[in-house]
């Protein structure tokens, strides 16, 4: 078995910082590469993103940012941005989230770059993209949902306010999205030796959420809009309210509608000509709920899903973070972690989603401190020990005071 990631060898540059670029770092990272993130002497913003922290260090810093190695440098000085291009001429793969035209005017544009390094893939990830009427706006994950539709269609029901969904969905699927980019864009560097510019954005990630509304609008000129956990296109395909707690249930195709009814003891409803169809139990949701809502409700959540896994029928719990923190099958998929941090000690993280059989991701160290790593991988890019020590005396570079 290959020892490192799929990804081992590959080196990355990342210039992110909060979450979406610094998120397809991270998957770089657990994949294998060698990613290198360079921070302002102020760090990533989400280094200040507190509470909570642990023994001082920011979690929110903590989770997105492991497997990675830290330099910190003041691009405001000619020497950083010098000692910079000469760690970018050397990698496989840039990622930068700033908004359009700043690396431009730090002198670290594609056009430059590519003519120290033809090969380099070039990976933008921002607000809106590189091209069209908001190019220049910077972005953010709320901002995002609204525009691309997706806090439209989320909340209890029509006439209630607009809610995003809660987590920061746009950030992280910007953030896979330029993975993906990253990787498919590498393949091509391996077949041709050319590199290129790969650019995603919060609202592309965002319209990409949007796959069966948009459907439904392609096809009838209607918006569709909240509903609550209910599924916009098949029924019942939701969350019910049990004797002490919510399930989901996936009775939505006509194997899994007869499924439940059984288990219901609820035979008749199969005669019932509003419910007989997914296109009658669709155009008769309201009611759906309000005739199975009391079966539910007289049994506990365990009991409904113990008799689901003995007839097939799809289903689960609607559980906490921290229930599913606990949860036996996300521990033996490996997806709680510990990750021992210089300064944190012993934390927690969420572990790698993607498992390969030959190539297997790891976590190889926790996130850096601000400049860990500075002295480190200049030295690696060429500088000597006197040109390092110049930088730091300069303000150009700074090296993480170890805890």
């Amino acid at each position: 078995m290959t020892k490192g990631g799929p990804l081992a060898g590959v080196r990355v540059i990342e210039l992110s910082h909060i979450m979406a670029g610094p998120c397809c770092g991270m998957m770089l990272g657990d994949m294998g590469a060698d990613v290198i993130k360079v921070e302002r002497p102020t760090g990533d913003d989400t280094r200040r993103t507190v509470p909570p922290e642990i023994n001082g260090e920011s979690a929110a810093f903590m989770t997105m940012n492991r497997n990675k190695r830290g330099v910190c440098l003041n691009l405001k000085e000619p020497g950083a941005v010098d000692a910079l291009r000469r760690l970018i001429r050397d990698a496989d793969i840039l990622i930068e989230n700033f908004r359009l035209g700043t690396m431009e005017k730090l002198g670290l544009g594609y056009e430059v770059l590519r003519a120290e390094n033809p090969g380099l893939v070039y990976c933008a990830v921002s607000g809106f993209g590189r091209t069209g009427p908001y190019a220049t706006r910077g972005g953010f994950d709320l901002v995002a949902q609204g525009m691309s539709g997706l806090m439209s269609i989320t909340g209890e029901g029509p006439g209630r306010p607009p809610v995003k969904v809660g987590s920061p969905v746009t950030d992280i699927t910007a953030g896979i999205l330029a993975a993906m980019g990253c990787l498919s864009a590498y393949v091509h560097r391996l077949k041709t030796g050319e590199g290129q510019i790969v650019d995603t954005s919060l609202l592309e990630a965002g319209i990409t959420h949007t796959y069966w509304q948009s459907a439904i609008a392609f096809a009838t000129g209607i918006a569709p809009g909240p509903m609550g956990s209910a599924h916009p296109l098949n029924a019942p395909y939701q969350a019910f309210e049990t004797a002490d707690g919510w399930i989901n249930v996936g009775a939505a195709n006509p194997t899994n509608w007869q499924r439940l009814l059984g288990v219901l003891d609820a035979a008749h409803l199969a005669e019932d000509p509003r419910f007989a169809e997914n296109s009658g139990r669709m155009a008769n949701l309201h009611e759906l709920e309000t005739v199975l809502t009391p079966y539910f409700k007289a049994r506990t959540s365990a009991e409904w899903l113990a008799l689901f896994d003995e007839a097939g029928l799809p289903g689960g719990p609607v559980l906490s973070i921290t229930e599913m923190h606990a949860d036996p099958h996300v521990l033996a998929r490996e997806m709680v972690v510990d990750i021992e941090h210089p300064k944190a000690g012993a934390t927690k993280g969420i572990g790698i989603p993607v498992k390969f059989t030959e190539t297997p991701g790891e976590i190889r160290r926790p996130a850096p401190l601000l400049g860990q790593h500075t002295r480190e991988v200049l030295a690696e890019a060429g500088l000597s020990e006197e040109d390092i020590d110049r930088l730091v005396a300069d303000g150009a570079a700074i090296i993480a005071q170890q805890a």
